[in-house]
């Protein structure tokens, strides 16, 4: 059942359940809002430096804790953090290398991390079921065992997933291998990690308090954060430089692009380099999905501003009926690093189809009534399905490929896609778009379905055994119960 459709059928009153008069104090986030006024960001004045978190590798110690710390205009809140500062360090690792990593609950909630991309034993993968006390800690053993890549960290305790993640527990993970470091990209200062996320704040404190019906669409912030800093601004030099982007909010869509127009490369996605750099002008990140980008930046003059922004992508969604700017970059001097864009980036062997031993199907796009539930008035489902901690919803072999499709042709929502312990390969996608994007050239373990689209994705599962999950990456969607359980046998 549609969203609207279900609306109509519950019985709840058009004022109430399109125009919710506590939606209206805050913002337009209501049904209304799909054809009515966008939802508007509020921007800055970019006069505030990019923070980049620290890079820690090794043996890692992440503490979860309530800090106070500041995120808008210099003012100071109450948030959730990984560090003595605004989100968790960037973690580096290379391929081959076990890494060992602490978590300290000093919450007063149950927390966990998931290692989001990274291919783990089930006890080390973060599933909802492994969550651990206040004042408890465990030690995360990660054989880091797959290709280089842009990855991220968060927590996964069910139904407290979203708040977590928007109160700051979040970080970048990146791993490295030989056969990228013999393509020599820009680093140092060159290389900059970008998390990108929507907040909202009552004042200056942080406020993540979603209305049924936000959980419905996704709670969306009105300010939009880089590493942490509203409206921040980078100095770079004239030359190449890499951004590795990561969109770490809770249910917003971004359409990236320059404010001058100019095309860039796409180097790699979730799972690591593409065969061939992809150019661009715009790059479509749901929440959970990365890009590896490279600039260009040579063009522009010593001093000349140019904006990273959010384009239009629809007309008729909650979101992706405005434009916006995201950051500011400045050119602020010449590059002494020399650098050629190469033609090739790495060898991907594409799955064939033939090798898929079953096809699975998940209707991703019906909505389901429920008593009052954590939606307040239906939940999202997978096949029909709402979460349920201990049943197994579907059983693979290890070892084996298949075909899974995801089917939100009859949706009206948003749905990113992800699935634990695999990367995956997009084969198709049917209506809306109807094509394979660039970002999904490479290997992947997040998908974007817009309405009315469906995707076929193959993989081939690992040899590591136990229960995983499938879910909606829309962080409100997925604690209100769009998750299923598989187990790997």
């Amino acid at each position: 059942m549609k969203r609207r459709e279900f609306i109509r059928s519950s019985g709840i009153s058009t004022i109430s359940a399109l125009v919710g008069s506590s939606l209206l104090l805050k913002a337009c986030h209501t049904e209304e809002d799909m054809i009515g006024e966008p939802n508007w960001i509020v921007e800055g004045s970019f006069d505030r430096p990019l923070i980049i978190p620290p890079v820690v590798s090794g043996n890692v110690q992440l503490i979860a804790q309530s800090i106070s710390g500041e995120m808008l205009n210099g003012k100071p809140t109450s948030l959730l953090s990984y560090r003595n500062g605004l989100l968790g360090p960037v973690i580096k690792a290379s391929t081959g290398e076990t890494l060992s990593v602490q978590l300290q609950n000093n919450l007063s909630e149950k927390t966990n991390i998931h290692w989001h991309g990274l291919i783990l034993p089930e006890n080390m993968d973060g599933h909802p079921k492994d969550v651990y006390a206040s004042g408890n800690s465990f030690n995360y053993v990660l054989p880091i065992q797959q290709r280089a890549g842009t990855y991220w960290y968060h927590p996964h305790p069910h139904e407290a997933t979203a708040r977590q993640v928007f109160m700051g527990l979040a970080g970048m993970f990146i791993v490295n291998d030989n056969e990228e470091l013999s393509l020599n990209l820009p680093s140092g200062d060159a290389e900059i990690p970008l998390i990108i996320q929507d907040k909202r704040f009552t004042g200056a404190a942080l406020d993540y308090s979603p209305t049924n019906d936000e959980i419905m669409t996704g709670y969306l912030g009105e300010q939009i954060l880089i590493n942490g800093v509203f409206s921040p601004y980078a100095n770079v030099k004239k030359g190449w430089v890499r951004l590795r982007l990561l969109n770490g909010s809770t249910a917003r869509v971004y359409n990236l692009a320059f404010s001058n127009g100019m095309p860039f490369h796409i180097i790699g996605s979730d799972g690591g380099l593409l065969s061939t750099p992809e150019t661009a002008t715009s790059v479509m990140l749901a929440p959970g999905e990365r890009a590896d980008v490279l600039v260009d930046f040579s063009a522009l003059a010593i001093g000349q501003e140019l904006f990273l922004v959010s384009n239009k992508f629809s007309k008729y969604d909650l979101q992706g009926r405005q434009a916006f700017t995201i950051m500011k970059f400045k050119v602020d001097g010449n590059s002494s690093n020399s650098f050629t864009l190469p033609s090739t980036l790495s060898t991907i062997t594409s799955i064939p189809a033939s090798s898929s031993i079953r096809t699975r199907t998940f209707d991703i796009a019906t909505m389901i009534g429920g008593d009052g539930g954590h939606g307040g008035m239906g939940r999202h489902s997978i096949n029909g399905k709402i979460f349920d901690m201990e049943r197994i919803d579907e059983t693979v072999e290890g070892g084996t490929t298949e075909i899974w499709e995801f089917d939100n042709g009859m949706g009206d929502e948003i749905h990113p896609m992800h699935i634990h312990g695999v990367q995956f390969q997009v084969l198709q996608r049917m209506g809306g778009r109807n094509e394979v994007i660039a970002t999904e050239k490479g290997w992947k373990d997040t998908v974007l379905l817009m309405p009315g689209e469906k995707v076929r994705l193959i993989m081939t599962f690992s040899g590591y055994t136990g229960t995983f999950v499938l879910h909606c990456h829309n962080l409100e969607h997925e604690d209100d119960g769009m998750m299923l359980n598989f187990e790997i046998v």
